[in-house]
C-alpha cells in the first residue's frame, strides 16, 4: 500500500493504491545463509570503506522478489569467495527504521535494488546482470575486472561483438595518450551499461573501416546501422551520443529477453512514447513494420520514441492502460505527464496522418473512465477519471481517496474498514471518503 498526501489551504488528499500483492515476511531463516556478508547502519561505513569493490543488495524481508533472490545471491556468494581475491556478496534490510538513512543514500526505492560500490564506496553503480546464481557470477566477475580489454585476434573481437548486443570498441596506434585515458574513464563511466575493448588493428574488428588507424571509438550494435564510429572524445559527449545510439529507431517488444534491454532504454527516455501493438504473426504485420519504421525515421530527433510490442509479450500494457485485444492493431502515445493518445482498429496507412495530427496538437486525449454514477449515496462515494477533477481536487474538501482493484484481496479486507470510517463522517460536510476503481477494462 502506498499513501501520498496532497496537503492545500482547502484538501487533502490520500491515495491508498492497494493493487497488487504483499507478500508477509517467513518467520525462519536460513541457516545455510554465512557468505552473504550482513550490514547495517553500525558498520555498512567502516566495511565499505576498506573495499575495493563490493556488491550490496538492499532488501526487504516481505518483499517476494527478495525472497526470490536469496538463495541465489547465496549461491553466487559462496562461489565468488572463491576467488582470488574473494570477491564480496553483501545486504542490507532496508525495512529497518534504523537502515533507512542508507536506503535514502543511496535512492533505494525499490526492492531488491542492488548497487555496486567500487574503491571504497566512492563511485556507485546500478547492478544490472541476471538474478540467478550463474548468471550473478558472471556478471560480478566481469564487473570486477578491468573496464574494457584489449583485443589482440579476430577470435578475441567474436568472443566480445555478437548480434545480441551493444559493444563499444577504442581503436588507438597506441595505448596511451589523453583520448586513450578518456577511453578508459568511459568504460568505467559505463560498464554496468555496455562492454569495451580496445584495439591497435581495425583488421580484427568484424564492421567498418577496417584502414583506420585511430584514434577513434566505435559502437557496435544488433539494430539499425549496426555500426557508429565517434571521433569525439570528451567523455560527457560520449555518454551523450553513446545513449543516443544506443535505442533503435524502432524499439521490438516481444518475449526474447536479448530485446529487453532497449525496451527498458525506450520507457527511461524523456521522449513521448509511442506505442504500436499488434499480433506479430498477423498477415499484415510487414506492412506494419514498414510504415511504422518510416514514421519513426520522420520524427527521429523530434522528441518522440516508437517501439513495436507484439501482443503476446503485450499483456501487463494492455491491463495498465486498459486495453483490449479486440482493439488491435493500435497505438497509443504516453507523454511525461500522464497524457495518453489512442487509436485502435488502424491500419497501416493510418500510422503517419495519426501522428502528424497528434504532433500538430489536433489528437484528443484518452482518458478511461467509468460512467458516472448517477446515485451516489452509500457513505464511501465512487469516484471515476470523468468527476475526479471536480469530486476531489475542486471540492473544496478533505478527500479521502481509495485507489482499489475488485480482485485485490487487501482491499476487500480494507472494505469495512473505509465503510466505518465513512459512516463515522458522515455527518461533517468538510469531509468525503471515497473510492476510485483501477484496473477496469476503459471505455473509448
Amino acid at each position: 500500500m502506498v499513501s501520498k498526501v496532497f496537503s492545500s489551504v482547502s484538501f487533502f488528499l490520500i491515495a491508498l493504491f492497494m493493487i497488487g500483492s504483499v507478500a508477509h515476511a517467513s518467520s525462519e531463516e536460513s541457516a545455510s545463509e554465512e557468505f552473504v556478508v550482513t550490514l547495517d547502519h553500525s558498520n555498512f561505513t567502516d566495511f565499505v570503506a576498506k573495499q575495493k569493490f563490493v556488491v550490496v543488495e538492499f532488501y526487504a524481508p516481505w518483499c517476494g522478489h527478495c525472497k526470490k533472490l536469496a538463495p541465489e545471491f547465496e549461491k553466487a556468494a559462496s562461489i565468488l569467495s572463491k576467488e582470488d581475491p574473494p570477491l564480496i556478496l553483501a545486504k542490507v534490510d532496508a525495512n529497518e527504521e534504523e537502515n533507512k538513512v542508507l536506503a535514502r543514500e543511496y535512492d533505494v526505492s525499490g526492492f531488491p535494488t542492488i548497487k555496486i560500490l567500487r574503491f571504497g564506496g566512492s563511485v556507485v553503480q546500478e547492478y544490472k546482470g541476471p538474478r540467478e546464481a550463474d548468471g550473478i557470477v558472471t556478471y560480478v566477475k566481469k564487473q570486477s575486472g578491468p573496464a574494457a580489454v584489449e583485443i589482440k585476434s579476430k577470435e578475441d573481437a567474436s568472443l566480445l561483438i555478437d548480434d545480441k548486443k551493444i559493444v563499444i570498441i577504442g581503436v588507438f596506434p597506441e595505448f596511451s595518450g589523453e583520448k586513450f585515458e578518456n577511453f578508459t574513464t568511459l568504460a568505467e563511466r559505463l560498464r554496468s551499461d555496455y562492454e569495451f575493448g580496445y584495439v591497435v588493428d581495425a583488421k580484427l574488428l568484424p564492421r567498418g573501416d577496417s584502414s583506420v588507424s585511430g584514434p577513434i571509438i566505435r559502437l557496435f550494435k544488433p539494430f539499425d546501422e549496426l555500426f557508429v564510429d565517434f571521433q569525439e572524445f570528451n567523455v560527457d559527449s560520449l555518454v551523450n551520443l553513446i545513449e543516443e545510439k544506443s535505442i533503435p529507431t524502432v524499439t521490438v517488444f516481444d518475449n526474447d529477453p536479448n530485446k529487453h534491454p532497449y525496451v527498458v532504454k525506450f520507457f527511461n527516455t524523456e521522449n513521448d512514447k509511442a506505442m504500436l501493438f499488434l499480433n506479430f504473426s498477423s498477415e499484415s504485420i510487414e506492412a506494419f513494420k514498414l510504415k511504422y519504421h518510416d514514421v519513426a525515421e520522420l520524427y527521429k530527433g523530434q522528441g518522440i520514441g516508437f517501439l513495436i510490442g507484439d501482443l503476446d509479450a503485450s499483456k501487463g500494457a494492455f491491463q495498465y492502460f486498459g486495453l483490449s485485444e479486440d482493439q488491435v492493431p493500435l497505438i497509443v502515445i504516453q507523454k511525461n505527464n500522464g497524457q495518453k493518445f489512442l487509436k485502435t482498429n488502424l491500419e497501416p496507412d493510418h500510422i503517419a496522418p495519426w501522428v502528424k495530427d497528434y504532433k500538430a496538437g489536433n489528437v484528443q486525449a484518452f482518458k478511461k473512465s467509468e460512467p458516472i454514477p448517477e446515485v451516489n449515496n452509500e457513505p464511501v462515494k465512487v469516484v471515476v477519471a470523468d468527476n475526479l477533477q471536480d469530486f476531489v481536487f475542486n471540492s473544496g474538501k478533505n478527500v479521502l481517496l481509495e485507489f482499489y482493484a475488485p480482485w485485490c484481496g487487501h482491499c476487500k479486507k480494507l472494505a469495512p474498514v473505509l465503510d466505518e470510517v465513512a459512516v463515522s463522517f458522515e455527518d461533517d460536510e468538510s469531509v468525503v471518503i471515497a473510492k476510485l476503481v483501477r484496473g477496469l477494462k476503459s471505455s473509448s
